[in-house]
């Protein structure tokens, strides 16, 4: 990530610091992200955006400080459940925003539910992340709605007639993406002529591309991580491959930029945000924010803006709630209604947040907004 802000140590010590001038106890929200590992972009993302929402509101409620305790899931499953019970039991967090990966959620969530300590993921898109539970919640959209909102790009606005799918098999947001994809651009009258398959880490795609190749699909889905979809991209052009690719949150990221570079000019996806779509105050506040200390070039990243809508809803809902008590924070978040936060009025429903889909486009090496779907 070229920009982290601060070490995690380092702005916890501040936080923390910052408290003294407090005598009330301190409210303690944790951060379960993804500092390092496979998409160490997300998290390292998130907590650009914790620190600069906390600018902007101040970490106050109920007359007691708010302290942050970040700590790094390492993009890892496992560790994403460790790091859970470690808040919850060491640190006495009220609430707990993250992971970013729905994977990772899954497990802390198991972890929360147990205990009764509400979580939220900024960008947990998986509908199984939520399902049937009462301390999980998410901040952004649902796959089936992502994946169906492309299939219907695709098919009524690019006038594509046949598709091919490049998804990653290790991981269930991938797939998941890839099946609904696929089963919405069928349902329309399209057809799906070859749905290949990868794995996380892979590096040469040469195999599954010329399979696409040589079936000259209208347009090409590939629903992954941003690494490994840039990668799929520069070597689909190297192979001479000209169709639009067509991708999803995954690639929301300067990373994918970096490593695609000129070859995924040009490619579309959907995503949960864009600045040019803020429409709340406290939206064009944060851009602004965000352009005075990146620079007015740099594009505001919807991974740290999800995550500041995490921070907004939990403190809201403690404020409604009028107590640090988890279980009553729980029921408050369900009950958010239209909520003004970074990226727009939010409700949850059943652990969800209503929100609508953005389609952005790689323009002279930027992502450039083009349009918004609502729900």
């Amino acid at each position: 990530m070229r920009r982290f802000i601060l070490s995690s140590v380092l702005v916890i010590a501040l936080v923390s610091l910052g408290a003294v001038a407090y005598s009330a106890e301190p409210i303690v929200i944790g951060f379960n992200l993804e500092m390092t590992g496979q998409v160490a972009a997300y998290g390292q993302a998130a907590w650009e955006g914790a620190n600069l929402i906390k600018e902007l509101v101040k970490p106050e409620v109920l007359g007691r400080p708010v302290v942050f305790k970040l700590l790094d899931n390492k993009s890892d499953k496992v560790e994403a459940a460790n790091v859970a019970s470690r808040l919850i039991e060491n640190d006495k967090v009220v609430a707990i925003i993250g992971p970013t990966i729905s994977g990772n959620m899954l497990a802390a969530g198991e972890i929360c539910e147990k205990k009764e300590v509400p979580i939220i993921g900024p960008t947990t898109t998986n509908p199984l992340t939520t399902q049937g539970k009462k301390y999980v919640f998410r901040a952004c959209f649902i796959d089936p709605f992502q994946a169906t909102i492309a299939a219907t790009y695709c098919y009524r606005d690019l006038k594509a007639r046949t598709a091919a799918i490049l998804s990653d098999i290790a991981n269930d947001y991938c797939i998941a993406l890839g099946t609904m994809f696929e089963k919405e651009f069928t349902k329309l009258g399209g057809k799906v002529v070859t749905h290949q398959k990868c794995k996380y880490g892979d590096q040469d795609f040469s195999a599954q591309l010329t399979e696409i190749k040589n079936k000259n699909p209208d347009v090409i889905y590939i629903p992954n991580y941003y690494q490994e979809t840039a990668l799929a991209v520069r070597q689909a052009r190297d192979l001479g491959l000209t169709q639009p690719v067509f991708g999803a949150d995954g690639i929301a990221t300067e990373e994918f930029l970096s490593i695609g570079g000129k070859a995924v000019e040009g490619v579309q996806h959907t995503t949960f945000w864009h600045e040019k779509a803020a429409v709340t105050d406290i939206g064009k506040q944060y851009v602004e924010l965000y352009k005075k200390k990146f620079g007015a070039d740099s594009e505001v990243n919807v991974f740290g803006a999800l995550t500041a809508d995490c921070y907004l809803i939990v403190l809201d809902a403690i404020k409604r709630a009028g107590s640090a008590d988890p279980k009553k924070i729980a029921q408050a978040i369900e009950d958010t209604k239209d909520l003004q936060v970074v990226t727009g009025p939010v409700t949850i429903e059943h652990g969800d947040a209503i929100k609508p889909v953005v389609f952005r486009a790689v323009k002279n090496g930027k992502w450039e907004y083009q349009s918004i779907v609502y729900p």
